[in-house]
């Protein structure tokens, strides 16, 4: 079986902020379509929050949820208690939909605990300073190359400059 890349897809103020109010505190409609494209036909894990922040489960894609709470079920969603089954789950999933990527989509305490494991980051840095309550946890960039990365001007429907940026981690030797 070939290796499931696990990635996670992120949009991080210069501050760090990636939220506020279990909501996005930006309005970039290019970061939303790039999110689509690169999360469509993709398993996705998010944690309970970030799944009550959507309208509902992502068409397209398969929704794993991460809870603690025994009792919350998720309509169109697979519900799951731990970060491993999450990872099992998607991996199984990704077989099926016949694609080798998992993405992991938030929150911050998802991203937390999975930031070791990750193989791939795809990481809209938001060209600001911003009030939030959520943060993307801190990580080397020693331990990661950009693979790519482009430039996108405010515009109308765009509230900041920002950056699409592709990052894989460097292999240990």
């Amino acid at each position: 079986m070939r290796k499931t890349v696990l990635s996670a897809i992120v949009a991080v103020s210069e501050n760090q902020v990636i939220g506020v109010d279990n909501d996005l505190p930006w309005r970039l409609s290019n970061d939303l379509k790039w999110f689509k494209k690169t999360t469509m036909g993709k398993p996705i894990i998010m944690g309970r929050k970030t799944f009550e922040s959507l309208p509902g489960p992502l068409p397209g894609r398969t929704s794993i949820v991460i809870t603690r709470d025994p009792g919350f079920t998720a309509e169109g969603a697979i519900v799951t208690h731990s970060l491993e089954s999450a990872f099992e789950i998607g991996n199984e999933i990704a077989e099926q939909m016949k694609t080798d990527e998992v993405v992991v989509i938030g929150g911050a305490e998802i991203f937390r605990l999975c930031l070791d494991q990750l193989d791939r980051i795809y990481l809209t840095r938001v060209h600001a300073t911003i009030d939030g309550d959520t943060f993307f946890p801190e990580f080397d960039p020693e331990k990661w190359h950009e693979i790519s990365k482009e430039f996108h001007s405010k515009s109308e429907k765009d509230m900041f400059d920002h950056s699409f940026i592709v990052l894989e981690r460097k292999q240990a030797h």
